[in-house]
Formats: structure tokens, sequence, C-alpha cells
């Protein structure tokens, strides 16, 4: 059994004066190998929770994520992880973030260095390999981090707003090389993001959360993703269907932040 099942997750936060809060309820996903998901939906509705039990980072109060026929348990290498910011680390050049997991594998040092310099040719660093991190700028931060997930093989990437903090130029380029990279890997990778459009372009399959507690609202089968692989993102958004779904969404969206202001009131 190869893939993803994310079975029936519920989320229940204890807190210290005794009340409680239910982050997710009953949120079931089945992904196949190589999909790429987005998910998005009004702030509070569980996103970031969801990909912390996916990641193992959380064990969830009811249900499983289970991962090529394996109980998820805890954190693995199988599973990569790419946040908003890099988290890179600051004291080490690009190359050696790149090649932090296969060094802590015990990897062989030419198999390492062929692996290292192949992805950051990928991502377009090639040339920036020895620079120190605080000498790039958010984007190629962010394409250091890719190349450092795909450094560990993983058959999962978990990415949480990775290219929130960019600049909208900067993070078209991004989101050109997260398609041409998942197309290229064949990675399963699962993708949270607070942009409808971005959501349209990097979701083959988009799931619209709704809160309190956090669960499924609705989920889309796009081909934008596909279209948008080593093409111009720009096309892509002139789609009819493209500006038909986000606005859509938009609405559906923006109902449910009435709804929870309407509740706060």
């Amino acid at each position: 059994m190869t893939g993803l099942l994310i079975d029936d997750i519920s989320m229940r936060f204890e807190l210290p004066n005794g009340s409680a809060v239910q982050a997710l309820q009953n949120v079931t996903l089945d992904l196949k190998e190589g999909e790429i998901m987005a998910v998005l939906g009004p702030s509070g509705c569980g996103k970031t929770t969801l990909l912390n039990i996916v990641a193992g980072f959380l064990a969830p109060t009811d249900g499983r994520v289970v991962l090529n026929g394996h109980d998820v348990a805890g954190p693995a290498p199988e599973r990569g992880m790419v946040f908003q910011k890099g988290a890179l680390f600051e004291w080490m050049d690009v190359r050696k973030n790149v090649s932090f997991g296969p060094d802590m594998k015990g990897m062989p040092k030419k198999e390492t260095d062929e692996i290292v310099d192949h992805l950051l040719n990928t991502v377009g660093l090639g040339e920036f390999k020895d620079k120190a991190v605080y000498e790039l700028s958010g984007g190629m931060q962010q394409r250091v981090a890719l190349a450092r997930c795909l450094a560990n093989e993983p058959d999962v990437i978990l990415m949480d707003e990775p290219l929130g903090a960019l600049d909208a130029l900067t993070r078209e380029k991004m989101q050109g090389l997260v398609l041409n990279l998942w197309k290229e890997t064949g990675k399963t990778i699962i993708l949270i993001t607070h942009s409808v459009e971005e959501a349209l372009l990097l979701g083959e399959r988009l799931v619209v959360m709704a809160p309190r507690p956090g669960r499924i609202h609705k989920e889309y089968n796009l081909p934008f993703a596909e279209l948008g692989v080593g093409a111009d993102l720009r096309e892509v958004k002139k789609h009819a269907d493209f500006n038909n779904v986000r606005e859509e969404i938009l609405t559906m969206i923006w109902d449910m932040e009435e709804e929870i202001t309407g509740k706060d009131i």
C-alpha cells in the first residue's frame, strides 16, 4: 500500500483553565503517491495543526495517519517539512545546510556531494553553494530549504506557508519552481497557504477547511497545477475556470470569516 492516508483525525487541546479547544474534527483525506494538494481556509481552521500531525510533531486525539501502510508515530525523514521561513542553520554555508541530512545518515562524501550539487543546480543555486545563509535573499533561502528537504529523499513534502513572506515576483517564480520539482521528483506534496490564487496554482487537489472545529468543507480537483508545469503562470491565471473557481472560494472563505466575527460579537 502506497500513499498517505489521514484517517478520521480529530485534535482536542486541553487548556490550563479546564476548558478545551476542538481544533480538528473527523478529517479524512487519502492522497495517492505523487499528488500535490493545497489546503486553505480562514484563520483558526486547523491547517497547521493538521500538517503538524502528519509530520509527527503532534499526536492526534483520535484517528491516525498512515504512510505507505505504516502508522505515523513521530517525526521521520520520510516526511520532510518546509516552513514559512527556511529554518536554516545560520552558522553553516549553503552546501552544509543541504548536506546535513545525508551527513547525519553517514552517507559517503562523494555521494553526498553529487546529491547536493544536483539539488542546488535544480533549484538554481549552483553558484551559491559556498555562500553563507545570511548573504542570500528570502527567496534564495527558501530554495535552500527545498533542496535540504529533498536531500533527505522524503516520500512526502509538507509545506507550511513556504512562500508567504516573499515579494510578489519572487513568490511567482517560487511557485513555478515548486511545480517543476513536483513533476520532476514525483513526490507527494501538501501545501498550506492563505492565498486562494496560490492554492489554485499549486493544488491539483484543493481542500477548503471550515473552522471551529476544523473540518473539510469542500474539495476540488483542478487542472491548473498540471497546466502550470514549465509554463507562464500568468497565462494559467487567464483561464476562465481559474477566475470562476477563485471567486467561488473567495466568497466561501469570506462567508466563513463573517460567521466567525458574528459569533465573536
